[in-house]
């Protein structure tokens, strides 16, 4: 200020109490330190593992490679290869049906129900899918294709666990669909898949078969331990007192 026979010095407004993590106690300011340096340590650890997971084998690949895989799935698990991209350039559809023991002892033969359009459905306009809406039924499918051969014959001892795990799916699918009747229970299920090709841009040169091929698998027969668990004690008794029928 002018005037006066001294000087002053201007400093300014007084500065505030400071915030964010600095305005925290002391004991406060290293939980959040730790906290942020955690999350720090998570991210990359997961960013290395999933490196780890889509790049070539490589030396700590093949070291720690079971640690890898149980990061990676199956919340993480990637479809393409980091330096070879191959998406999925087929649609398969996975449908069902079943054959129901009538009371009276006749039979019926339901619908085909078209499972993997079922969980299409439930995916569209869903922003967050389940991860068994998601891959439940492709993977359990594709376990089946990589295990037999073009007549459905097994090709290995994972064969008949492979067969299990998609008569167990189909079972609880036709179960939601399909109420069973007072004295009806299942007898068999029948599973066939539809492939067609994705059709390349009208920009690409590549040449692709879109004729869809057909998979037909035998009639596959209902043993009790295939029945779905929930509510289904009665479906389970006349599937074994009709086992212990017939022997």
């Amino acid at each position: 200020m002018p005037g006066g026979g001294g000087s002053s010095t201007d400093d300014g407004p007084p500065l505030g109490p400071p915030t964010g993590i600095a305005g925290l106690p002391r004991g406060y300011q290293l939980a959040a330190a730790l906290a942020l340096a955690l999350v720090a340590v998570t991210v990359c650890v997961h960013l290395g593992m999933m490196f780890l997971h889509v790049a070539p084998a490589n030396t700590l690949s093949k070291e720690h490679g079971k640690k890898i895989y149980d990061w990676v799935y199956p919340e993480f698990e990637q479809n393409w290869k980091l330096f070879a991209p191959n998406p999925l350039q087929q649609n398969v559809a996975v449908q069902a049906r079943a054959q129901l023991r009538t009371a009276d002892g006749g039979h019926r033969i339901t619908d085909w129900y078209d499972l993997s359009a079922q969980d299409g459905a439930a995916i569209d306009h869903n922003l967050l899918p389940s991860h068994t809406q998601q891959n439940e039924l492709r993977r359990a499918w594709d376990f089946f294709v990589s295990t037999h051969d073009a007549q459905n014959r097994a090709t290995g001892l994972r064969g008949e666990i492979s067969e299990r795990y998609v008569r167990r799916i189909v079972l609880l699918r036709i179960d939601r669909q399909e109420p069973l009747a007072r004295g009806e229970s299942i007898d068999q299920v029948q599973v066939r898949s539809r492939t067609t090709g994705v059709r390349p841009p009208k920009w690409s040169d590549e040449k692709a078969n879109v004729k869809p091929v057909l998979r037909l698998l035998p009639w596959w027969s209902v043993t009790p331990d295939d029945l779905p668990l929930a509510d289904d004690t009665r479906a389970r008794r006349d599937v074994a007192a009709e086992g212990s029928g017939a022997r």
